[in-house]
């Protein structure tokens, strides 16, 4: 192994990884909970994804405004570029949700146990360099 020095920024980098995936597995684990609930007393699994997705998102963005980067900007702004981010998540998540269990035929339990995997990385570099970046909370105030 090399003994060179981590940089400051690949430590932070390295660190902020850590806090997401702390803030992910506990808000995760919470919703994944109630979406079993929820699908087992009838509903069904894409409504429910959908109304719980933006849920966990809105629990998500206090941890991950304060605790994984530590954001300082527009609040309002970050919260528009957190939920466009989050977009892409949700359509991602009913992708996979389509796909592997109304055509493959999968049962939507595992489906989305996978899926919230998959779907949790598919935001962070959103959120790194869109959402919560210096660069915006600089330069994007008005928003």
């Amino acid at each position: 192994m090399s003994n060179l020095p981590v940089s400051e920024k690949s430590k932070g980098s390295i660190e902020q990884l850590l806090r997401y995936a702390l803030v992910g597995i506990v808000s995760n684990s919470a919703w994944y909970q109630i979406y079993l609930l929820v699908t087992h007393v009838g509903a069904t699994p894409k409504i429910t994804i959908t109304l719980l997705y933006g849920m966990g998102a809105t629990s998500g963005y206090v941890g991950n405004r304060n605790f994984t980067f530590s954001h300082t900007g527009s609040l309002l702004g970050s919260c528009i570029r957190y939920f466009i981010a989050h977009f892409f998540g949700y359509f991602i998540n009913i992708l996979i949700l389509v796909v592997f269990v109304d055509h493959f035929m999968y049962p939507h339990q595992w489906v989305q146990a996978v899926a919230i995997f998959f779907v949790a990385g598919v935001p962070i570099i959103a959120f790194k360099f869109f959402v919560f970046s210096n660069l915006n909370a600089l330069n994007v105030e008005r928003l």
